[in-house]
């Protein structure tokens, strides 16, 4: 790990940084203090075990394991205690991203400092990894504290030829009423900032427990996506909360030395979860 003031950079060596780098992203894993608490019926440690099979059996090169949030459902060492257990398995290097239902300093405290860089350096690529997550509150804000970080990560790695940009909070909306109430805070500011940066190439993010792909005028040919949940899944386009039948999964990526990136998704196929489908809320 290299320093520059208070920020963290992880070096990932890769295979080939002349190939496609495949990543893979998992969010919103809502592990109970204990195995085999549910969210909304469903019992998230079996969904994520589901998940995590189904990825190491389809993603044999990813060389990066994003968890981009709400990996606990209420804060807890022995939640985060236990992810770490069942990603070691996998032998893929992790960064992680604390969500509104996590606690950073508990998250740090119990994984290391490792887990939680600011940013990742993979090939020719920088990944940013933004703190989004306000405590007490649902909505996101990076604050002037992130924000400021950013600019040195930026110039901290010159040599890096593209940018992807990871937070736990929607930056743009995305049609879902109830949730774009929960929208990133300060997304115009972050916007503005990332806009300057030429080797920006897309923003990802958790939060939204669903599948979402745009754009914005303010940042050209820059992807926006999210990911689903590892375990329930929030209805698109709805104006309330409502939930999706939509099995639980992960997002992949190659990240091109040209820049491009090719994603998609990976949902559980013929594994029944229970859930309750009729809830208003969790």
């Amino acid at each position: 790990m290299t320093e520059t003031n208070d920020h963290s950079i992880v070096n990932i060596a890769v295979n080939d940084a002349s190939s496609p780098i495949r990543v893979v992203q998992i969010t919103d894993c809502h592990l109970g203090k204990d195995a085999g608490e549910q969210l909304v019926g469903m019992d998230t440690d079996i969904s994520l075990d589901h998940v995590l099979n189904q990825l190491k059996a389809e993603q044999t090169t990813a060389e990066l394991l994003l968890a981009t949030g709400d990996l606990s459902n209420h804060g807890t060492q022995e939640a985060y205690t236990r992810l770490f257990n069942k990603l070691q398995a996998l032998s893929i290097p992790n960064a992680w991203l604390a969500g509104n239902h996590d606690s950073r300093d508990l998250m740090v405290e119990t994984v290391g400092e490792a887990c939680m860089p600011r940013a990742v350096t993979l090939g020719r690529w920088l990944i940013l990894m933004l703190d989004s997550a306000v405590p007490g509150q649902v909505g996101g804000e990076l604050g002037e504290q992130e924000l400021a970080r950013i600019q040195p990560l930026l110039n901290a790695a010159p040599n890096a030829e593209h940018v992807l940009v990871c937070l736990h909070h929607q930056p743009v909306p995305i049609g879902c009423e109830w949730l774009d109430e929960q929208q990133l805070a300060d997304s115009d500011a972050l916007i503005a900032i990332l806009a300057k940066e030429p080797r920006l190439r897309g923003i990802i993010w958790g939060h939204v427990h669903q599948a979402f792909s745009s754009q914005d005028s303010r940042l050209p040919n820059v992807k926006l996506l999210s990911a689903p949940s590892t375990c329930i899944q929030f209805a698109p386009n709805s104006a309330g909360f409502k939930l999706d039948e939509c099995a639980p999964g992960y997002r992949w990526f190659d990240l091109h030395p040209d820049g491009s990136i090719d994603s998609d998704i990976a949902r559980l196929q013929n594994i029944d979860l229970d859930v309750d489908y009729n809830s208003q809320g969790y």
